[in-house]
């Protein structure tokens, strides 16, 4: 409800978020992972090295899935090449945290979800350069050493340090933890905000074919997660979740990218922006679905069986 409601104001209202300015997404992004890396502990860490399959699954199928299809939606559709290079970019960004509040709201497995997260966000920063500029770099020249140091300086390092934190200072960090999550929201709504509110021409101009090729994006990367780990005969708690962290992206990171590393390109971060939009709108629809089958699951398991 809040994206879609600062998607409206942005869009009818611009000056209500231009102010932020471009410079201010790094650093708002940043204050995201150190809020991330406050949460998580030494113990955390282990508990991944303890169950690596359905880590590897869960992340491989991210990695493989989305950038794949985001590059076949631009060449199926002829997209616009600024279009096809922000699909194309958010898609090989890592989960971000809305996907685990997503899994909590379906009642699946929000351990599992928080680690493929911290896992898939780990691994970005070699893997997101990478298959940017192997999906995307026929629309235009693209440096994926460039990429990489900006992820560095924008996930890992506040990540670490965050990390960091938690061990020395634990009292503080739980305190702290306790309010980041309310800050980071309000960071990506003003980021999609301020995107679409500097991009809101381009955006009139070209919605249809914007909201088209996103939302399929985000549906086939849902719809893919969750049946492949059904064909992997993965249980159903462990399917919704890996299917939300296929098809939710942080897509606050793919729009800094694009506004850092495509300026010329002004659908690139748009389609970042609305991605983020539409991610938590698929996600809250289907985690309404999945809590109301997984109660009726428990409830029957723990129903009296009489003979």
């Amino acid at each position: 409800m809040w994206s879609v409601g600062v998607a409206l104001l942005a869009l009818s209202q611009p000056n209500v978020f231009i102010w932020l300015g471009g410079d201010s997404i790094p650093w708002g992004l940043g204050f995201i992972m150190l809020g991330m890396g406050i949460t998580l502990g030494r113990n955390d860490y282990i508990k991944v090295l303890k169950s690596p399959k359905t880590i590897i699954l869960g992340v491989s199928m991210q990695f493989l899935i989305m950038p794949a299809w985001s590059a076949f939606l631009a060449w199926s559709f002829q997209l616009p090449p600024d279009l096809a290079v922000g699909l194309i970019l958010v898609a090989c960004c890592p989960g971000g945290t809305a996907s685990n509040v997503v899994v909590f709201l379906a009642r699946a497995r929000v351990a599992l979800s928080i680690a493929l997260t911290m896992c898939s966000t780990i691994i970005a920063v070699l893997l997101t350069p990478w298959l940017t500029y192997f999906y995307a770099g026929h629309y235009l020249p693209i440096e994926p050493w460039s990429l990489l140091k900006s992820i560095l300086l924008i996930v890992l390092i506040p990540l670490f340090i965050g990390t960091c934190l938690n061990h020395f200072f634990p009292e503080t960090s739980r305190k702290v933890a306790s309010v980041s999550p309310i800050f980071s929201v309000l960071f990506i709504l003003l980021i999609v905000g301020f995107i679409l509110a500097t991009k809101r021409d381009a955006i009139m101009d070209h919605g249809g074919t914007l909201l088209f090729a996103t939302g399929l994006l985000h549906i086939g990367g849902f719809t893919l997660g969750y049946f492949i780990a059904r064909f992997l005969k993965r249980d159903p708690q462990e399917c919704q979740t890996i299917s939300v962290e296929v098809g939710m992206q942080n897509s606050g990171l793919g729009a800094a990218l694009a506004t850092k590393h495509f300026p010329g390109l002004v659908l690139a971060p748009a389609s970042c922006a609305m991605s983020a939009i539409l991610h938590c709108i698929i996600g809250s629809l289907l985690a309404a679905r999945w809590a109301y089958t997984n109660r009726r699951a428990l409830h029957k398991e723990k129903k009296p069986q009489f003979s």
